[in-house]
């Protein structure tokens, strides 16, 4: 059984940190349900199809930095609240923000991502 801090960090790692496509898949169908929506700044994409092509234009328009947690991972029942950080490896952040996913059972059926500004 999945915990959410185990979904949280496959969230970070595992698909939005993951270069390899078929790992990243793999990661996809097993931390989410499969009509996950997935909103940020720019957009709102629905289910593994549109999460897989957008984790893979982020990791794309970033090709030399990688995701880090920027902190502890919190939780409320069902929603789990990550920081997170990305940059070039072993370098300053270029990127800040938090993640916060709500979970049903094993999974995640949301994820908002928030853009921090120092």
């Amino acid at each position: 059984m999945a915990t959410i801090e185990e979904l949280m960090t496959a969230n970070l790692l595992e698909v939005f940190g993951e270069r390899d496509a078929q790992r990243r898949r793999a990661a996809i169908e097993r931390t989410y349900v499969p009509e996950v929506r997935f909103s940020d700044p720019d957009e709102v994409v629905v289910g593994y199809d549109a999460l897989d092509a957008k984790a893979q234009k982020i990791l794309d328009d970033a090709p030399d930095f990688v995701f880090r947690a920027g902190g502890p991972i919190y939780i409320n029942n069902d929603l789990g609240y990550l920081a997170w950080e990305l940059g070039p490896e072993g370098g300053p952040a270029v990127v800040k923000g938090v993640d916060i996913a709500l979970v049903e059972g094993e999974r995640i059926t949301s994820v908002y991502t928030l853009l921090m500004k120092d």
